[in-house]
């Protein structure tokens, strides 16, 4: 070991690691400042403080949990304690505050003009007050229960995000007692927007929310009753499953039975209206065991998630992005045969800047192709979209071996996977649910045809899911093939999914948990020995998140001795860069706009020899060494400069949806060019898809 690579390990000791939690917040606030932007239409600015709230209620039940049970159980060292929980409460009422100011002072004026009014209670006109009332007795009424509590009728259940009132009442009830208390808990089969009929709205979209209509009748369900104090909530429960795979039989049923107990895990959040009282407040804290820094008091309604349903009820395309169709590959002819091309060359796929149907049509074609003989796939979050599972299910009707490698442990989409697991084995399909105490997700699709006389593969990996809808939201590149190294790993990583056999060794793809932190180590090294010679050293990666302490200290060394070094993380970042002495050499930049930036590849290049590969798994401990994931290499060279360009050149160019990270862990919006041009990346990928041909951007 040089003195030099022994002096930068003890540097990159000393680095003060950004926390994680706060990153995943600061990730949020960046998020919403495209709810504040002027230059994004209207009903996209909702969308994104509807998204900002979707990732606080996630935020909530996956990470608050520790940091509340440190602050209740008093610890005060690690890094869940007393001051963990107080600074992330802190900082999340924060981003709370702010959601709430822009629904109110900006949005909710914003809607007025565009002749859009949500209608609260006491702006009602009469007409719409009948209205209100009509449409409270035919569709809400019969739905609702309200509970008095008393020793028989003791706290009831609340499922976890659901809406529900609660209501102090005075006199007595029927049989002649005192109990003050009801609770009435609100379906969620019912919308939460209704837009009321053009005879009672007045020539404007006007719509009420279902809090409102309830508020409106809350005396009406408790005859012979006052109805006091009152209060909307809504409690978050922590949701992140835990399921002890070593001591299960099945591992689909167990899944079942977490997903029942979710809805009622530990309570994290207390949300209310602003006006509610102290006393329901205590009440409810006292409930749910959480502390004050747990009670969240909004103004407006306690769940602005919901709020995404007004774009739905509103017929205003000029208050929407202008629609973005996704191009055909230009490497294909009409009506040509993908095995054929693919035996010419790979594929590269950019979404949703090209079009998802040449995924499915690959499938397809293998499906109703009698010369295929096997289709092997990774299910992780497919979405409610059946058409992927359609031809997964007619492949088994045409008689080909399908094997389906369903994680049950995809965050959210558990029920889903499930349902389709089921699906497929009823009709059989070979069904894996991977690799015990190990989440697969890694993306692949192998096809195995007879040509010749002989077996041929074709393969397509991918960043990111095989979900249609997604496809068009998130970045992220597809890979097809049939190169044989590459088609021969992954037909084995199939197989030592299905017989936990020992995995044999790969020509080219780089797998996880077994080498793939450490193949990417060596890459940084190799980097880094290559700057302490002087010669030209290079990284750029580009991923949604850095947290995985190896890796990152890995790339503080490599800074020191010498490489250049761009990271393109879009969430959580816990490097600090731009630290004199110890990560000057490294520049961290989040991209955040139209589309969610989702593929994750990564650059390295050592006196001009250059490697680039793309994968499934982002910079994090539990992607390198708790999941099964996936690393390939782009060899084709004009593929690879492909994705230079569109991926790396064109996120460090990026001077509009680009924010730079401070040393501190704060950050800021990147500046005009010196031209003063302030061109986004998505955009010009946009434009550049739109065009006849596609323009190399030059490296720098």
């Amino acid at each position: 070991m040089t003195a030099q690579k022994k002096t930068s390990q003890e540097r990159a000791h000393r680095i003060p690691f950004l926390d994680r939690d706060h990153s995943i917040l600061a990730f949020n606030e960046r998020v919403l400042d495209w709810a504040h932007r002027p230059d994004v239409p209207l009903l996209e600015r909702l969308r994104y403080l509807c998204i900002v709230s979707s990732n606080l209620d996630e935020f909530f039940e996956v990470r608050m949990a520790a940091h509340l049970q440190a602050f209740q159980n008093g610890v005060r060292k690690g890094l869940s304690s007393v001051q963990s929980f107080e600074a992330l409460a802190q900082a999340a009422h924060t981003l709370v505050d702010r959601q709430y100011s822009l629904y109110n002072d900006a949005f909710m004026p914003a809607f007025a003009r565009e002749g859009i009014e949500i209608i609260g209670y006491s702006d009602r006109t009469p007409a719409q007050t009948k209205w209100v009332h009509a449409y409270f007795e035919r569709e809400v009424r019969p739905l609702l229960i309200p509970v008095g509590l008393d020793p028989s009728h003791p706290f009831p259940q609340v499922a976890n995000k659901t809406l529900n009132f609660i209501v102090r009442l005075g006199g007595k009830d029927a049989f002649g007692r005192e109990n003050e208390i009801a609770i009435v808990k609100v379906p969620r089969v019912l919308p939460r927007l209704i837009r009321m009929p053009a005879k009672v709205s007045g020539g404007k979209a006007a719509l009420v929310s279902l809090s409102s209509v309830i508020r409106a009748h809350l005396s009406s369900l408790f005859p012979g009753r006052q109805v006091g104090q009152f209060s909307q909530f809504r409690v978050t429960r922590h949701s992140d499953l835990a399921v002890d795979e070593d001591d299960v039989r099945n591992l689909r049923m167990a899944m079942r039975l977490g997903l029942q107990q979710r809805h009622y895990g530990q309570a994290v959040r207390l949300e209310v209206a602003a006006g509610c009282s102290d006393y329901l407040a205590d009440f409810l804290l006292r409930q749910f065991n959480l502390t004050a820094l747990s009670l969240y008091r909004v103004h407006g309604p306690v769940n602005l998630v919901r709020l995404q349903q007004l774009i739905d009820l509103v017929d205003a395309p000029q208050l929407l992005f202008a629609p973005y169709n996704p191009a055909n590959p230009q490497q294909l002819q009409r009506n040509e045969s993908l095995f054929e091309r693919l035996r010419g060359g790979d594929i590269l796929l950019h979404h949703p800047y090209e079009s998802f149907a040449l995924v499915i049509d690959f499938l397809r074609e293998a499906v109703h192709d009698p010369d295929v003989l096997a289709i092997k796939q990774t299910i992780y979050r497919t979405g409610p979209d059946p058409q992927l599972m359609d031809l997964l299910c007619e492949a088994v009707r045409r008689g080909k071996e399908v094997t389906a490698v369903v994680e049950l442990k995809a965050r959210f989409d558990e029920e889903n996977n499930i349902n389709w697991a089921e699906r497929l084995e009823a009709i059989g399909a070979q069904v894996v649910y991977g690799v015990v105490g190990l989440k697969t997700h890694a993306k692949m699709l192998l096809v195995t045809r007879r040509e010749n006389g002989r077996l041929a593969r074709y393969v397509h990996l991918s960043t990111g899911n095989y979900n249609v809808r997604t496809a068009r939201l998130y970045t992220d590149i597809g890979h097809l093939s049939a190169d044989p190294a590459l088609t021969a790993d992954i037909e084995n990583v199939f197989l030592h999914l299905a017989s936990q056999s020992r995995l044999p060794r790969l020509n080219k793809v780089w797998m996880a948990p077994f080498h793939l932190q450490r193949r990417f180590i060596a890459c940084i090294d190799a980097v880094a020995a290559a700057a302490e010679r002087g010669e030209d050293a290079r990284i750029v990666l580009k991923m949604n998140a850095l947290t995985d302490e190896a890796l990152t200290m890995a790339l503080a060394r490599a800074g020191q001795r010498g490489a250049r070094i761009d990271l393109i993380v879009r969430g959580a970042c816990m490097l600090p860069p731009d630290l004199p002495g110890l990560t000057e050499n490294i520049h961290v930049r989040s991209i955040i706009g139209r589309f969610l930036e989702h593929s994750r590849v990564f650059y390295f290049r050592a006196n001009g020899q250059e490697q680039l590969y793309l994968s499934s798994a982002d910079w994090m401990n539990r992607n390198m060494l708790r999941r099964i994931e996936l690393a390939w290499p782009v060899e084709d060279p004009a593929l690879r400069q492909r994705i230079i360009d569109e991926c790396l050149v064109a996120s460090l160019y990026d001077h509009r949806d680009a924010w730079l990270l401070s040393a501190d862990g704060s950050y800021r919006r990147a500046q005009p060019d010196a031209q003063g041009r302030t061109p986004g990346m998505q955009d010009a990928l946009m434009t550049r898809y739109g065009a006849p041909t596609h323009k190399e951007i030059e490296w720098t």
